[in-house]
C-alpha cells in the first residue's frame, strides 16, 4: 500500500516536469529556428558551391549536360553557379541581402528539376518516374531545400524592422544602471 501511495505522488511530478521542459524547448526552437535553418542552408550551399568552384563536384557533369543550352562553356557555367551558391550561403549565414537572394535561390532550386525533364534516363530507372536513380534522388531532395528556403523567406521580419535589437540597445546606458 505504501508503494502505491508513493508512486502515485510521483506520477503527477514527472508529466508536469516533462511538460515544462517541452514548453521551454519549443519556445526556444520557435524563437531560434529561423536562424538555425538559415545557418544549415548556408552551410549546405557553401559546401555545394565550393565543390563546384574547385571543379570537384560529383554533379558537375550533370549540371553541364543539363545547362548545355546556355551559350557559355560548361567550364565557366559550373564554377559561376558555384560562386552564386557561395554568395547565397554568405547571405544566409549573415542574414544580409536575403530579400534579393531568396527569390533567385528559389529559381535556382526549381531549375534543378530540369534534369527530370531534359534527362529522364539519368533521373529515372528504366523510365519509371517512381524509381529514382542516385541522380534523380539528388534532384528530388531539393524539395526539402525549397521548403527550407520558403520557411526562411516566410520568417523574415517586415521591411524596415531590425531582425534583433542591436547589442548597444540592450546594454544599459552609462549612469542609468542600477547598483
Amino acid at each position: 500500500m505504501y508503494r502505491t501511495n508513493r508512486s502515485s505522488a510521483y506520477q503527477g511530478l514527472i508529466p508536469s516536469a516533462l511538460t515544462r521542459v517541452k514548453t521551454r524547448v519549443v519556445a526556444i526552437l520557435h524563437r531560434r529556428f529561423p536562424v538555425i535553418m538559415r545557418g544549415t542552408l548556408g552551410l549546405v550551399f557553401l559546401w555545394f558551391g565550393a565543390l563546384k568552384v574547385a571543379n570537384v563536384s560529383p554533379v558537375s557533369a550533370l549540371v553541364a549536360d543539363t545547362l548545355s543550352f546556355v551559350p557559355l562553356p560548361a567550364s565557366f557555367v559550373v564554377p559561376a553557379l558555384g560562386v552564386f551558391e557561395i554568395a547565397v550561403a554568405l547571405a544566409l549565414i549573415t542574414g544580409r541581402w536575403l530579400r534579393p537572394f531568396l527569390p533567385v535561390l528559389l529559381l535556382h532550386l526549381v531549375g534543378t528539376f530540369l534534369v527530370l525533364a531534359l534527362h529522364p534516363s539519368v533521373a529515372f530507372k528504366d523510365g519509371n518516374p517512381l524509381m529514382l536513380t542516385m541522380e534523380g534522388e539528388f534532384v528530388v531532395k531539393n524539395v526539402v531545400l525549397i521548403a527550407g528556403t520558403l520557411m526562411v523567406a516566410a520568417t523574415l521580419p517586415p521591411r524596415g524592422t531590425p531582425e534583433e535589437p542591436s547589442r548597444e540597445s540592450r546594454l544599459p546606458v552609462s549612469g542609468t544602471a542600477r547598483h
